[in-house]
């Protein structure tokens, strides 16, 4: 009765059904953008919340071929990355305030006041990654209203020094999440990937650690699909998992990325 409900609602509200229709796209109609799409996704973005209206964040708009090509092989070797119409990189950006704030003479303000004056720590770096991925997924959804699909790229934020360059980054702008752009192709049929159940994601005012039967039930679906014939020679679907992500190599060089931009972000250059 309440999925029946739930489905009723979805029916005569377009902003929940387009929420519940998106899926990751890695396969685009031979097409680019319109420009009149793009500008209105951006338009968007602009309003998506931010901490304390200070648009913590950046948007490359990426169409350049050579780029993409580049990015396909940085961001974990992931082909369609280049056959994407459109990337669009989202960056933690604290750079514009602290330039704003040099401008601003802050630094003399804050000796003739007894303020102490600070440059960019992680705490900055953090609050900006807040806006970078709020502003990166009211652009999923915008795109997904217009019939353009979407796949979050995360890679984007390993090989640190390679996209550093590549995207002239300067010191206080880290790239937080990439999106591949395109139009869904003729005749697409979405492959909708079940989610855990609200039970054990969903809290009541304090968080609660699962127990082990809790977890059994959780991962009871995942762990149908395990294959006892797997290239990582894994016994379960735990064991699977973490050598497919969380121990893999592209996590490593993940977390060395990040460290690399946190000296950065804490006063000493790597």
């Amino acid at each position: 009765m309440i999925n029946l409900l739930r489905k009723e609602l979805f029916a005569v509200n377009p902003v929940l059904d387009t929420i519940h229709q998106r899926t990751s796209l890695r396969v685009y109609k031979d097409e680019p953008i319109r420009p009149e799409h793009l500008q209105a996704v951006l338009d968007a973005v602009l309003r998506a919340p931010t901490a304390g209206n200070m648009m913590l964040y950046s948007v490359l708009v990426v169409t350049d071929q050579e780029t993409k090509n580049v990015l396909s092989k940085t961001c974990d070797n992931q082909p369609f990355i280049a056959r994407a119409p459109l990337v669009l990189i989202f960056l933690a950006d604290y750079q514009r305030w602290f330039d704003y704030f040099e401008l601003s003479q802050v630094p003399t303000f804050c000796a003739s006041t007894e303020r102490t004056w600070q440059g960019p720590d992680v705490g900055d770096l953090f609050l900006a990654l807040d806006d970078a991925l709020i502003a990166a997924q009211t652009a999923v959804l915008a795109a997904e209203s217009l019939g353009i699909g979407s796949c979050y790229i995360g890679d984007i934020m390993e090989n640190y020094e390679t996209h550093r360059e590549l995207l002239a980054l300067p010191d206080y702008v880290f790239p937080a999440a990439m999106l591949c752009l395109g139009y869904y192709p003729e005749g697409y049929q979405p492959k909708f990937r079940s989610r855990f159940d609200q039970e054990f994601i969903v809290h009541s005012e304090k968080y609660r650690r699962l127990g082990e039967a809790e977890l059994q039930s959780m991962f009871a679906e995942l762990e149908a699909e395990f294959a006892p014939t797997n290239r990582f020679g894994a016994e379960n679907m735990g064991q699977f998992v973490y050598a497919r992500k969380t121990g893999s190599d592209f996590a490593r060089e993940m977390s060395r990325s990040v460290r690399a931009a946190l000296q950065i972000w804490q006063g000493s250059k790597p």
